[in-house]
């Protein structure tokens, strides 16, 4: 293991050494750290504290707040709920697959612009299908919208 990925895994762990009941506070320390959790990461802190990797791994997959994986620099969150689906929800997330030219088992581009992440919710099924795209909520979605939001953050992101 790189000695610099270990020194900061070591750094995280010293902050929490004292402290019970710690597990969620340190993986939320490294996935700021590096953007997501690696699964090396699980491991080594695993063995630092003591506690064992079985809990950080479930931990890690039960809070969608964690990532297991890099994302992209824009964050597209398409709603699969009953009435966004009903309304053409995967009209549009093909749409943003053919756009982004993501592969179906795919979530972030390979140049790391983009990621996109499906749920079952958003809370927003008056405005039907809903979108959100770097934390902006866009309703009444479609695929022709969508292929706008996602060129707009193309040029963003290029600016």
């Amino acid at each position: 293991m790189e000695a610099a990925f270990s020194g900061k895994l070591e750094t995280v762990y010293r902050r929490y050494v004292d402290e019970d009941g710690n597990a969620i506070s340190i993986l939320q320390d490294i996935q700021a750290e590096f953007g997501y959790i690696p699964e090396e990461a699980i491991n080594s802190i695993a063995r630092m504290t003591g506690i064992a990797p079985s809990m950080f791994f479930g931990i890690v997959t039960f809070y969608t707040q964690f990532h297991t994986r890099p994302r992209g620099a824009n964050i597209i969150t398409a709603c699969c709920g009953t009435v966004c689906h009903v309304k053409g929800a995967q009209r549009i997330i093909s749409r943003i697959h053919d756009e982004l030219r993501l592969k179906e088992d795919q979530d972030t581009t390979r140049d790391k612009l983009f990621t996109l992440e499906k749920v079952n919710c958003i809370g927003a099924c008056s405005i039907a299908p809903v979108v959100v795209v770097n934390q902006k909520v866009h309703g009444r979605m479609s695929p022709e919208k969508m292929a706008r939001e996602l060129k707009k953050c193309r040029e963003r992101t290029d600016a």
